[in-house]
């Protein structure tokens, strides 16, 4: 059920150069699995800021953004006060699927909805996938979880040199999670061992299906990616 409530700024502060935390407290009851998402009013823009939850608990809400426009860079600058939240949005992953080994691929930003995913396997294998070791986020808090986290970087400054895909190649794993660009997917596509669900990122324009602005081509027909996803299977993909 979607629900339109105020949540009180907790925290935003910064992670990295241009990417922030964000803790919010308010009603997290229409939240209720893994890979959802939550619709921001910044005062200032028309369109609201969809953001991957990254972490929840009963009463707190954790989104993590990177500083890319207009809207976020406002975003950035609130430190107190209330936030009009749209939760309850998307449909997340399926746990019954994880089966005994999941593996959890994240590429870049991607990580932030796998958090909160982690959380509810039991010791998961994590890939973190970025550009260089500057880039690297979070690789504590999954560790902090009981995972085994596995660090790729494109420049080989940290971890396996290369992409998720090079540090896929010698695991086995019952399933796989994984969120990031689609041409990330793709080349998942390509090696993955497992059926498995990716978590899209795109631009929504009402983020609950109504406008139609984040369709896209299934086996099965058209989907919006803010109502039918944000999480779709390997098998719908017409890859």
């Amino acid at each position: 059920m979607i629900r339109e409530s105020l949540f009180e700024i907790a925290e935003n502060s910064p992670l990295s150069e241009n990417v922030r935390r964000l803790r919010l407290r308010g009603d997290t009851s229409a939240i209720t699995v893994p890979g959802q998402f939550v619709n921001l009013r910044i005062d200032g823009v028309f369109l609201r800021r969809p953001l991957s939850v990254c972490d929840c608990e009963e009463d707190t809400l954790t989104v993590i953004y990177r500083i890319t426009g207009e809207g976020t860079e406002l975003l950035s600058k609130k430190s107190s006060g209330t936030l009009n939240v749209l939760t309850g949005l998307g449909n997340g992953f399926d746990l019954s699927l994880a089966g005994s080994s999941p593996l959890l691929i994240g590429g870049g930003m991607g990580f932030t909805p796998l958090y909160y995913l982690a959380k509810k396997l039991e010791r998961p294998t994590v890939i973190l996938g970025f550009n260089t070791e500057s880039e690297i986020l979070y690789e504590k808090e999954f560790r902090a979880l009981g995972a085994e986290v596995i660090i790729a970087t494109a420049d080989g400054s940290r971890g396996i040199k290369g992409f998720v895909t090079d540090a896929m190649e010698s695991l086995s794993y019952s399933y796989f999670y994984s969120c990031g660009p689609e041409a990330m997917f793709r080349a998942i596509c390509g090696c993955a061992k497992t059926d498995g669900e990716f978590s899209f990122e795109a631009r929504m324009g009402c983020g609950f299906g109504a406008c139609m602005g984040c369709s896209c081509k299934t086996v099965t027909g058209s989907k919006r990616i803010c109502r039918d996803g944000p999480v779709l299977k390997r098998s719908e993909l017409l890859w």
